[in-house]
């Protein structure tokens, strides 16, 4: 099984605006859709239960990928399984949120796989990287996105 891949950034925000925006999994959408798309929500908006179709266009290779959260510790992890009906991968997205001591939020995000098909564990220092680039982009994004969310909420 390749090693999980783990990214982290820090954000001004304390921890339970954080995670009242991860927690809807709509919001999820923009910060991931360099990798993906065509979204389609199900279930509850928040919590455990939520659900997200997905397609995906991972090195040249398109499939579908069905996300759910299956455990959420308020105001510090939100975990997704994720199911890639085509490639037979199943891993487990993990959001650890810790309160920073000025007040803001550091956000670790895990990437872990459960069932890796054959040509994850052949290109695992491969598929690490992309994951991990990958990964990467949506932190920086979700730090955009989430300061227009809570400037939006000041303003309006």
């Amino acid at each position: 099984m390749p090693a999980p891949v783990t990214v982290s950034i820090d954000l001004p925000h304390d921890q339970e605006a954080v995670f009242d925006f991860l927690d809807v999994m709509a919001n999820h959408e923009s910060f991931n859709d360099h990798l993906m798309r065509d979204w389609e929500l199900s279930g509850p908006a928040r919590g455990i239960g939520s659900r997200a179709r997905v397609t995906t266009r991972a090195l040249g290779i398109s499939d579908v990928v069905d996300l759910e959260v299956v455990d959420a510790e308020r105001p510090s992890r939100i975990v997704e399984r994720n199911v890639a009906t085509k490639a037979g991968r199943t891993g487990e997205g993990t959001y650890e949120l810790a309160a920073l001591p000025d007040g803001g939020t550091r956000v670790t995000f895990e990437y872990r796989w459960i069932v890796a098909p054959r040509l994850d564990r052949l290109t695992a220092p491969l598929a690490r990287a992309y994951i991990r680039r990958n990964n990467a982009t949506a932190m920086r994004r979700l730090a955009e996105d989430l300061d227009a969310h809570l400037l939006g909420h000041v303003d309006g």
